[in-house]
């Protein structure tokens, strides 16, 4: 996907970029291509296929959510994906994205500073531990291709406002979402929407969940990783 490409296939999902969007975006994949370099980022780097599996596959969360002034929470965020996209795409956002491998941090925060985005925090931190202490503060918070549903469904949801959402955007589904109903039971949540599709192009699979939360979620939430992993809810 060239940059044209993207353009148009953006405005498909309503997204009209302005100018200052489409440097910024040009800046991000000149520093991701330089920054990888020296160490692993992430292993999709030729342009096209980062304008495509990167770039406008993150902005596919506006096929179930529209993005406009909220305060969201971006889950293991790694190089920025989806969270540094949706920050410049949409600069009336506040993001905040959460990343426990310090190198990876360091590129969000080289981002942050190079491209001046001022509606961009940086946490390095495990998502665990940041969402025992930080509570139903966002309006919505997202992970893209980062844990099984579950484990995200248990890290995420503590930090959603109540009537907030989490949007789960992922690819096949199929083997993540066995006995699941305890999740939507304990954590007050309920599945709202979700959307399958095909990025353009490859016609790659993505799955797209939308989930509400009803209520405020119990204290013993989330759970020690150790305890996440051993057993479910």
């Amino acid at each position: 996907m060239n940059k044209e490409k993207f353009i148009e296939e953006a405005s498909k999902l309503n997204i009209k970029l302005d100018s200052e969007s489409i440097s910024r975006l040009e800046k991000y994949y000149q520093l991701l291509k330089e920054e990888n370099a020296k160490y692993n980022l992430t292993r999709i780097i030729e342009e096209p296929d980062v304008y495509l599996k990167h770039f406008y596959d993150s902005l596919t969360i506006s096929k179930i959510i529209k993005i406009d002034n909220q305060n969201i929470c971006d889950l293991g965020s790694g190089a920025g994906f989806p969270g540094l996209v949706l920050a410049i795409c949409f600069p009336n956002t506040k993001i905040t994205l959460i990343e426990s491998n310090r190198k990876k941090c360091n590129f969000l925060k080289l981002i942050r500073e190079k491209l001046e985005l001022e509606n961009v925090i940086v946490i390095n931190e495990r998502i665990e531990e940041y969402a025992k202490n930080n509570r139903e503060l966002y309006d919505v918070v997202t992970a893209r291709a980062v844990a099984p549903i579950k484990y995200l469904l248990e890290y995420g949801i503590p930090l959603v406002k109540v009537n907030g959402y989490f949007i789960a955007m992922k690819s096949n589904t199929e083997n993540e979402e066995k006995n699941i109903d305890n999740y939507y039971k304990k954590l007050s949540i309920k599945e709202e929407d979700r959307i399958v599709f095909n990025l353009p192009i490859e016609n790659s699979l993505r799955t797209l969940i939308k989930y509400k939360k009803m209520k405020s979620t119990s204290e013993i939430y989330p759970r020690k990783y150790s305890e996440i992993k051993k057993r479910d809810i």
